[in-house]
């Protein structure tokens, strides 16, 4: 009997060549999914970032207070609360005292105060990129621009901006001071507009956003002091 007839070497060629043709194509679908897969999440992360980060500020921010119950001696005075706030570029500084902290160890000496802050921070290991850092200090003590732990709120940002809203005037201003005779002392202010834009969104443009916090007290607790 005959054997049967093989495949001739431009046969074989010709396989050869659909089958790389459809692995490349099959390749290139699989690359074009997995680099959507990875942009999209990369963008999904930085939105997530964003409203994670006014989320908190909105919960710490309206919550702020101030206290004038201070000791009849003011050499026993251990304790400031305070609401300042200063402009910076690329990112404004605030610093207060508020009713939001958690505590979280078992019998830990702490309570619902904290001193807390929100200012620009220079990343050391990468040129021209700034964080939004957030410091929190569960005892507020005589200095509340100063310790407890910092963290990264943000990362990359082009601009964190905070506008208040005065209840007296009406309008909105840069800055705020609870501190000084000149400023807006004894009491907070109506709203804040926090603006925080990230850098790296979809297609390497920046990521806007903006929302108003109501703040809760707008005036200093004095409940405790005699009239």
């Amino acid at each position: 009997m005959r054997n049967p007839r093989g495949m001739t070497l431009l046969e074989v060629m010709v396989a050869i060549g659909v089958l790389a043709m459809v692995g490349t194509l099959i390749y290139g679908a699989a690359y074009g999914l997995t680099r959507s897969k990875t942009t999209v999440g990369a963008n999904n992360a930085r939105y997530r970032e964003g409203r994670a980060a006014l989320r908190r500020i909105n919960d710490e921010m309206s919550a702020a207070f101030l206290s004038m119950h201070q000791p009849i001696n003011p050499a026993l005075n251990v304790r400031v609360t305070l609401f300042a706030a200063t402009n910076g570029s690329p990112a404004d500084r605030v610093d207060f005292a508020s009713f939001s902290h958690i505590r979280v160890a078992h019998d830990a000496h702490e309570s619902d105060q904290a001193e807390i802050s929100y200012f620009g921070s220079p990343d050391p290991d990468v040129s021209g990129k700034v964080d939004v850092a957030r410091r929190e200090q569960s005892v507020i003590d005589i200095d509340p621009r100063r310790g407890g732990r910092v963290d990264v709120l943000a990362e990359n940002i082009d601009l964190f901006d905070l506008r208040y809203l005065d209840p007296i005037t009406g309008m909105w201003q840069d800055t705020w001071d609870t501190t000084q005779a000149t400023g807006q002392i004894g009491r907070l202010p109506l709203q804040v507009k926090v603006t925080l834009v990230l850098r790296d969104g979809p297609g390497g443009k920046n990521i806007p956003f903006v929302t108003r916090i109501q703040m809760q007290m707008t005036s200093a607790l004095n409940f405790a002091i005699p009239r």
